[in-house]
């Protein structure tokens, strides 16, 4: 095996993945190989695969009886077939593959007693120095990509982007952030979202944040639904967090954020999505299901609203958008802390973060007025067409929650949203939380797996 390592050593060296493979017969080594699929052009160029073809060329036989071959990582479904064809006797691999393993992570090729070759498997040998070796590969790659996306993305003359430094060692936030800015209503706006977990996983959380927070909001539910084995995808919307912040309050516009959040949905090509929204992410998020109806099996709603125009707004957000007005230049931080006293400061910070100076802070000015309170109001007809579909059309299931203590968007006016969705139970009161309910989101997380896996 360490011999294999070696060779995965070489492999990361000229820039592949780093697996490497030995096959010995009678106690000699009769053949290696690398990962070199990028370097050979070559999608078959996996390392077992490479020593498979050196090792059967050296015994003139394709049939590799008495061999052990040694691997640094799980093989896949084709190098395991490669080796079952090959009647193998004895595999041996190190670190797992919980994304592509097939000797037992995902599948198990080698468990199938029908068919004609039975091939023993043992791995977990020198796992860890073989993991370690993935671990650092994939962690140099990701800071070569960040340094190569900041290249990619130029700044645009009529926006404003926070520093990286305001986002350094934030509490509870681990995650690789992804840029993009090539979607067709960014027009080079670059948009930050996080995307954890399989990307062929059964079941994808797609969360939504409100205004004026970012995807740090939901720092407490991902590592429950990335345990239950799904993918997760919390974009920043322009104007906060990680992303581009025009200038100017007059750029925030509903039916464009709407767009840019549909095109998001299909250019990561989400399936089976649960939509996860709070705030401005279910006044946005609740009008997209209707025109990707596929993509979309759950809803899991806390402390929002379907602003459709044709109904007064809420008293408690009408008196929100006048203290908006009255003190723009108000701390997140602190808002957040008010009601959530068991934030430390430096989660607080990290709420701040994003608004280094009044510049920055167009979204915040913008949103609150960017509401549909009217019929003829922006965003105004979609949400109207978001309710017909929601009450007649909605096939997939539904759960809320509500903070109790929300003086702006609280049981009422969820109450309300629950009987316009078909289907929805009524929405569980959690007591002590107010309008930031996903800042209690860890037991609402493991709820809700429960929930959409039953």
């Amino acid at each position: 095996m360490r011999m294999a390592l070696a060779q995965a050593q070489a492999a990361a060296l000229a820039g592949e993945v780093p697996v490497g493979a030995v096959v010995v017969k009678d106690g000699q080594v009769i053949a290696t190989g690398r990962n070199a699929p990028v370097q050979s052009h070559d999608p078959t160029a996996h390392a077992e695969i490479v020593a498979l073809r050196a090792a059967a060329e050296q015994l003139g036989n394709y049939r590799l009886d008495g061999c052990t071959l040694y691997v640094t990582l799980e093989p896949c479904a084709m190098c395991s077939g490669a080796m079952l064809h090959a009647r193998v006797p004895r595999v041996v691999f190190g670190a797992v593959d919980p994304k592509t393993g097939a000797a037992g992570s995902v599948l198990d090729l080698f468990g199938y007693t029908v068919l004609n070759h039975h091939t023993q498997v043992q791995g977990g040998v020198l796992a860890h120095d073989c993991g370690a070796l993935l671990s650092t590969f994939f962690r140099q790659r990701r800071a070569q990509q960040r340094s190569e996306a900041q290249a990619r993305h130029p700044l645009r003359d009529d926006a404003l982007r926070t520093p990286d430094a305001a986002f350094a060692d934030l509490p509870d936030y681990p995650w690789a952030a992804h840029f993009i800015s090539d979607l067709p209503s960014l027009a080079g706006l670059r948009m930050h979202y996080l995307d954890e977990g399989p990307a062929q996983a059964p079941r994808t959380w797609l969360c939504l944040h409100g205004n004026p927070t970012w995807s740090y909001l939901y720092r407490r539910m991902l590592p429950v639904f990335l345990a239950a084995g799904d993918r997760v995808v919390a974009p920043d919307l322009i104007g906060f967090g990680k992303s581009d912040k025009p200038k100017k309050d007059a750029f925030h516009q509903f039916v464009w954020h709407r767009q840019v959040l549909l095109e998001l949905v299909e250019r990561l090509d989400l399936r089976n999505v649960v939509l996860v929204v709070q705030d401005w992410g279910g006044i946005l998020g609740l009008t997209l299901p209707m025109a990707l109806s596929e993509r979309f099996a759950g809803l899991l709603a806390m402390n929002t609203l379907l602003a459709t125009g044709d109904a007064p707004l809420p008293p408690g957000f009408v008196q929100w958008r006048e203290m908006c007005t009255q003190k723009p230049l108000y701390g997140v931080g602190r808002l957040l802390a008010r009601a959530n006293p068991h934030l430390c400061a430096a989660e607080c910070a990290a709420y701040d973060a994003p608004f280094p100076d009044r510049g920055y802070r167009a979204a915040l000015r913008a949103f609150p007025l960017r509401v549909p309170g009217q019929p003829d109001a922006d965003g105004a007809e979609v949400s109207r067409a978001a309710s017909h579909f929601w009450q007649h059309d909605w096939q997939g299931r539904s759960l809320m929650f509500v903070g109790a203590q929300d003086p702006v968007l609280g049981l009422p006016v969820m109450q309300s949203l629950q009987r316009a969705i078909r289907g929805c139970p009524p929405p569980i009161v959690l007591p002590d939380a107010g309008h930031f309910v996903p800042e209690h989101g860890q037991a609402i997380a493991a709820r809700a797996v429960e929930y959409f896996s039953s």
